[in-house]
Formats: C-alpha cells, sequence, structure tokens
C-alpha cells in the first residue's frame, strides 16, 4: 500500500499536459505546444564551455551539500547588485532547481495544523507542497480585475494563530502580474505584524514588460528580510531548465535546516552544473535581455490575437512568459455530442480538435481561465491563434 501522504497529491499539471503533446507529436500529430514554461532558447555557449571544462578538469565529486562556496559567493553578489540584499554564506542554499528549494522551504518551517495563504491563481505546486509537507493550504482568490494581485485586507480577513507562511510569486505563473512597491510594503506590514514567513519565489523577475520593476519584498528592511526567504534559479533567466539549479536566501537558521534535510535527500546539486551557475550568474546580462525583447513581441501578438477571438477576454500580462485568458463565456457551447463546460474540458477540446496544448486555469485554482505559455515562435503563436480560432467559430 502506499502511504497516506502520497494520497494528498496529484502529478503537476503543466507536466501532463506537456507530455500529453509530446505523446501526440511522436505519433505524428502537428502539435503546438503552449502549455509548458521553459524559455524555447538554448543555454548560452559560456555557460556550456563552463560545463564542458569542468566535466574535462574533473569537477564531477560531490560538492558541499549546499553548494559550492564559488557559488555561494556569486548568488550572493547578484542579490547585492540586482536585489538591494546583503547575505552572507550561511544564508545561502543552493538545490536541484527551485521546485526543490521551495520543497525544502516546507520541510523546514511547516508543522502539523500549520496554515500556508496561498493567492490563487497559484503555481500549481504550492498547495501539493504543503499537502505533503502535513499543513494546510489556505487559498485566497484574487480578481482579475486587480491583475490577480493581493489585496492586504484578504490577508487580514484569512490570517490566524496558525498562519506560518504566505507565498509570493511575482512575476505570477500563471498569471503574468507582478506586484508594485506599494503592495508589497501592505503586505510585509502584515507579516509582521502576524509574524508569518514569506516564501518570496522570484524566478521570473526579469521577465518584465511596460517599464515595470522588480522589487524584492526581503530588501523592504530588516523586519521583514527576517522573516522572508527568497527563491530563485537559473532555469528562466538562463534557459538552463535541465541543468537543475535553483537557489534560497534566508535566515540562517532556516538555511541550515534546509541544508540539513537536504543532505538526507538529494545531497549537493550537480557539480557540473554548479560550475555553469557561476559562469551564467557573473556573465553580463545580454543573452537574458535578448530573451525578454523577443518574448515582449510574442506577448502582444499572442494577446492582441487572444482578444479578437469571440468568446475570449485576455489581460495584457507585465511580466513572465504566461497569458492567463478567461474562456468562461464559452461554457455549455457545443460541437456536435462534445460539450465545453470547463477550464479541463477547454484544453481537452484544443489538444483534440485544435492541436495545441494549453492548460486548464482549474490546475491554478480559477476555472475561467486556461494558461498559455508564449515560449514558442511568434510564426507559431500565429499559426495556434488560427487554430483556436477555428475551434471556436465551431462551438455553437
Amino acid at each position: 500500500m502506499i502511504s497516506e501522504r502520497a494520497t494528498r497529491v496529484k502529478p503537476s499539471a503543466t507536466l501532463a499536459v506537456d507530455s500529453k503533446a509530446k505523446a501526440m507529436k511522436a505519433q505524428g500529430v502537428d502539435i503546438i505546444n503552449f502549455g509548458v514554461g521553459e524559455p524555447d532558447f538554448d543555454t548560452p555557449e559560456h555557460i556550456k564551455e563552463a560545463a564542458i571544462k569542468a566535466i574535462k578538469d574533473g569537477f564531477t565529486k560531490y560538492t558541499p551539500v549546499g553548494g559550492t562556496d564559488e557559488l555561494k559567493e556569486a548568488i550572493i553578489e547578484k542579490f547585492a547588485n540586482e536585489n538591494n540584499l546583503t547575505y552572507k554564506p550561511e544564508n545561502i542554499i543552493v538545490s536541484c532547481g527551485a521546485k526543490h528549494s521551495l520543497y525544502n522551504i516546507s520541510q523546514a518551517i511547516l508543522s502539523p495544523k500549520d496554515e500556508v495563504l496561498i493567492p490563487a491563481p497559484y503555481w500549481v505546486s504550492y498547495p501539493d507542497q504543503a499537502l505533503l509537507n502535513d499543513a494546510t493550504p489556505v487559498f485566497v482568490q484574487t480578481d482579475e480585475g486587480d491583475h490577480f494581485t493581493l489585496k492586504p485586507e484578504q490577508i487580514e480577513s484569512v490570517v490566524t494563530k496558525r498562519t506560518r507562511a504566505l507565498i509570493l510569486n511575482y512575476p505570477s505563473n500563471p498569471t503574468g502580474f507582478t506586484y508594485p512597491m506599494e503592495s508589497l510594503v501592505k503586505i510585509a506590514e502584515l507579516a509582521v505584524k502576524h509574524n508569518f514567513y514569506i516564501i518570496s519565489d522570484e524566478v521570473y523577475e526579469k521577465f518584465l514588460y511596460d517599464d515595470a520593476k522588480h522589487i524584492s519584498i526581503a530588501s523592504l528592511g530588516e523586519e521583514i528580510k527576517n522573516r522572508t526567504i527568497t527563491v530563485n534559479a537559473l532555469s528562466k533567466s538562463h534557459a538552463m531548465t535541465g541543468w537543475r539549479i535553483g537557489y534560497a536566501a534566508g535566515p540562517a537558521d532556516i538555511v541550515k535546516a534546509m541544508t540539513s534535510i537536504q543532505s538526507q535527500s538529494t545531497s549537493n546539486p550537480t557539480s557540473i552544473a554548479q560550475k555553469a551557475a557561476v559562469a551564467a550568474l557573473k556573465g553580463d546580462d545580454e543573452f537574458t535581455r535578448k530573451m525578454v525583447k523577443e518574448f515582449d513581441k510574442r506577448r502582444k501578438v499572442l494577446v492582441e490575437g487572444l482578444n479578437s477571438i469571440e468568446g475570449i477576454r485576455c489581460l495584457m500580462p507585465t511580466g513572465a512568459f504566461y497569458a492567463f485568458p478567461n474562456v468562461s463565456r464559452l461554457y455549455g457551447r457545443k460541437k456536435g455530442n462534445r460539450t465545453v463546460g470547463n477550464s479541463f474540458e477547454m484544453a481537452m477540446y484544443m489538444i483534440e480538435e485544435a492541436n495545441v496544448a494549453l492548460v486548464h486555469g482549474e490546475a491554478f485554482g480559477n476555472d475561467n481561465h486556461v494558461r498559455v505559455s508564449y515560449a514558442i515562435s511568434v510564426e507559431g503563436i500565429e499559426k495556434a491563434l488560427r487554430r483556436i480560432k477555428k475551434a471556436v467559430s465551431e462551438l455553437v
């Protein structure tokens, strides 16, 4: 028999959609995949060369559990230069991707009966990681009219003595929106007032458009810094999804606990990938800036195209590489004997009838929407839009 704990969670919906799309593609179906959150750019050459050099130099053994001193120093420098945050090595841990960092945090700070505030829509793994660590996810539904950002009064309405942490993800996966300074200040004040942690997932910090700025909530003062664990990674910013390097910065006692936990699960991240990560962090931002400029172009093509389709409404996101269109006006429509009644049925309809893979919003806590990743070419986006428009026109 499997454990009771294992029955609490379900497989990642985003990876499930990607797997279905790839399986159909392997069968010869011309699938356009809007499902996976992965830049369609190759890892820069200087990063790959650093990994190749590490192999040739024999840097293929165990490293310290929480990452090499060299990589920690590069991360510390990054936080100082880009986020106005000062850390020491004991405040830093490197893990096997940001998802691993987040799981380590849950293991380190959550106990049975603890509550974790999770703004919805949310990234699919947040609730399951809380459940796996015997805590209770408390969902706070944000509004499309507020660009899916959390209001301070919403926090006040749900916070209890059991509230252990609030997860912030900005720019957001799946909505593509971020938080302005004034909102972060108020959220920080509430965290201090009610003494809960902020788990700040800032993986998409470099993907911002229309002059939006990223502010790390931990930089707003010592009190909030002492209650914040900031998570980041190289997966998106440097097109290194498969390299599996994420990292976190926070209070030394929490990082020490995370390191002990990691020592009993994965041990260190891959030595070779750590050398590549140093090269990524110490290199210039030219590659990332070019990538963001291309994503900006795709964002506009996608959102304008979605809004031209009858029955679909989509806000223009200000960050990440996702759009979160509202498709609820199409619910109840039919094609033949097939009725589209919710976001899952819409996603299945699109992949099977239009050969376009996207992710149902219900997996992110909002059934009125679907998530579309624009990590594909402009030509691919335009082709997908034509298919979606045709498929929607066939629903009556």
